[in-house]
């Protein structure tokens, strides 16, 4: 059994992603904070409190866990809840310790970036891009901090792939939803405010298994996924909300009807990973979340 560290694995969408990896390994969570040393884990999940900014905290704890994979899921996951500053620093620095401690012992690693990084999401001034759907392969140009500090982070990624001989999978979530919890479908009231990321979404189970499919696959140096439904989630066919916002569709235009505006085709090829979850049904559907403490 191997030992996977899943960073913010105590938060709402790393607590997923720990216990879909803790069925066929033992993870181990760092966290800022410790559920309690009289908790009762579950199977195969250990705790860790550690603030990830400080280097050494970070080094320390990853020699001592030796782990064959690192998943670094702990960030300010928002420009406009924090300074930006803040945001930038915070997720900056984590990433940067959490890579090179995890280049370090030797560990796979897969780690949050984001849709963002492409600077759509949190622009002044809403815009197209060249080409639908988006590929991984599409310039980065954040105007946030918050898709800043992905681009930075990926490129750490690279120079982690660089001095330790290490595969990174930068996984670039869309907009996460929860079973029974779609807050994307109460968006389709306004069309223009979910035109950031052209009506993206992903269910947070497909974000669990891409992150395993990721550490499972054979592929060297750094390499970005997207984390996204195939579909869109409006109730209109996509090019006429492209139409309705902006006022046309980008030169290079290949979606219609409910395609999904991000592209899983990398995915499908490198890591032979599909979503599974589509707002049809879940959007309704109750699933008890996981507990990693009893």
């Amino acid at each position: 059994m191997e030992t996977v560290v899943v960073t913010g694995g105590l938060g709402r969408s790393g607590r997923w992603i720990a216990d879909y990896l803790a069925r066929e390994n033992f993870v181990v969570c760092i966290d800022q904070t410790h559920p309690g040393w009289e908790i009762d884990a579950h199977e195969n999940v250990d705790f860790r409190a550690a603030d990830l900014t400080d280097r050494g905290q970070a080094l320390d704890l990853l020699a001592e866990l030796d782990p064959d994979a690192v998943v670094h899921w702990a960030a300010l996951p928002s420009p406009t809840r924090h300074a930006g500053g803040r945001v930038f620093e915070t997720n900056v620095t984590a990433t940067y310790n959490v890579l090179v401690g995890a280049g370090r012992a030797d560990a796979r690693i897969a780690w949050a970036s984001s849709e963002s990084a492409y600077g759509f999401p949190f622009a002044d001034e809403k815009r197209l891009p060249d080409r639908l759907p988006i590929r991984e392969a599409t310039d980065l140009r954040p105007e946030d901090p918050y898709g800043t500090s992905k681009v930075v982070g990926e490129e750490v990624a690279k120079m982690v792939t660089r001095k330790y001989d290490v595969p990174v999978a930068s996984i670039r979530p869309s907009w996460i939803q929860y079973p029974g919890e779609y807050n994307c479908l109460d968006a389709r009231e306004d069309l223009e405010a979910g035109a950031g990321n052209f009506w993206s979404y992903v269910d947070v189970r497909d974000v669990a298994s891409i992150v395993a499919a990721s550490l499972a696959a054979d592929f060297d140096g750094h390499e970005p996924f997207h984390a996204a439904a195939a579909e869109n989630y409006l109730e209109m066919p996509i090019e006429e909300a492209l139409q309705e916002v902006f006022g046309e569709l980008p030169a290079d235009c290949n979606v219609s009807g409910d395609d999904g505006a991000l592209s899983v085709a990398k995915a499908r090829e490198v890591l032979d990973w599909e979503p599974d979850h589509s707002w049809h049904e879940a959007g309704d559907e109750e699933v008890e979340g996981p507990e990693l403490v009893r």
